[in-house]
């Protein structure tokens, strides 16, 4: 039986991908291992289901990753597992680089040493820094924080590897994605979760700067099977892709949405900018040419199915980040 690794499989992007593998006609018959430290996800997203191994670990264990691919011979990888959160990683650069980039070493060279078919990874829209938009696969990425940067490290790392070594991969550049299982309690990152789980609790939702920042948000259940069947598709082997919506919209028009999905209030409290990329938004000409077309579920639609969601799971309730290593410049409401 042909077995297949997603790390970060019990987070929101990453849990939702794993649901698209075991429905994919060409996968389903194969076994999922989900390896997560549960520090941005829950045990419970990953799917009750007999094909699904669930293994509580980090990938920068390195032993442990090797021990699972000694064990399962991953056919395909799809690494998930990073911490996402763009505009904190300014202030946490070396848990940062750690877990975003390192990590994702451990996998590499395992994938290389035990033949792994193709590695597909997610990267980000953050390693086009704040280029002309809208960005496509040819704009030069200039990421802007240590995040991107570490992004698009994996990437070069991966053309490097299957230049060498013959390591197949997919990579992807999703944005600004949301729906159901979103950690809605984390308070630095997934602008739509952070307004749901404040809008549930009476607070206002907090916006940096003027809230014209444009952003085009992604409904996970459109890109979670291209995802899935990514390796099985020749056309794709050895390219990157962006992934994600066509049509912005600005933070504040965002606001006035989610809070009509929850059928409340849209009531915002405007916050000292911050150091971001004030518009990012992308095209997808060519995942379309690759992959055929693709659902983009409209926004106001996709916040409905995502609040809905939201209700039935109630509030959670977040923690700070303890391990902040540069107090410079960090917004007050991230102490």
């Amino acid at each position: 039986m042909p077995a297949y690794l997603v790390t970060g499989g019990a987070g929101f992007l990453g849990a939702n991908l794993v649901r698209a593998i075991l429905k994919e006609p060409a996968l389903r018959d194969g076994a999922v291992v989900v390896l997560d430290d549960l520090s941005g996800g829950f045990q419970e997203n990953v799917p009750q289901d007999p094909r699904v191994t669930f293994v509580h670990g980090s990938i920068n264990d390195a032993k442990l990753i090797e021990r699972l691919f000694h064990q399962y011979r991953f056919r395909y990888v799809y690494h998930l597992a990073a911490y996402a959160a763009e505009g904190l990683s300014h202030f946490i650069r070396r848990f940062n680089y750690t877990n975003n980039l390192l990590g994702s070493m451990n996998l590499i060279n395992a994938a290389v040493n035990y033949e792994t078919e193709c590695f597909v990874f997610t990267s980000s829209i953050a390693v086009y820094g704040s280029a002309q938009t809208p960005m496509t696969e040819e704009t030069t990425p200039q990421p802007e924080d240590p995040y991107g940067i570490a992004k698009y490290a994996v990437e070069l790392d991966l053309h490097s590897a299957h230049e060498m070594f013959g390591l197949n991969y997919v990579i992807f550049r999703p944005h600004n994605v949301y729906g159901e299982l979103q950690n809605i309690g984390d308070k630095y990152r997934n602008v739509v979760g952070i307004f749901m789980n404040r809008l549930l609790q009476g607070q206002p939702m907090p916006i940096f700067g003027d809230g014209e920042q444009q952003r085009a948000f992604t409904y996970v259940q459109d890109i979670a099977s291209i995802m899935a069947s990514s390796p099985l598709n020749g056309a794709a082997q050895n390219d990157v892709f962006n992934l994600g919506a066509d049509q912005p919209c600005t933070v504040n028009e965002l606001a006035r949405l989610t809070a009509a999905a929850l059928g409340l209030p849209a009531h915002v409290e405007y916050l000292p900018p911050r150091n971001e990329v004030r518009t990012a938004f992308a095209k997808h000409s060519k995942i379309r040419n690759v992959f055929g077309a693709s659902p983009e579920t409209p926004l106001a639609e996709g916040l409905q199915q995502m609040a809905s969601w939201v209700r039935g799971a109630g509030v959670r309730q977040g923690k700070n980040f303890s391990a902040i290593e540069i107090p410079k410049n960090l917004p007050e409401s991230w102490r």
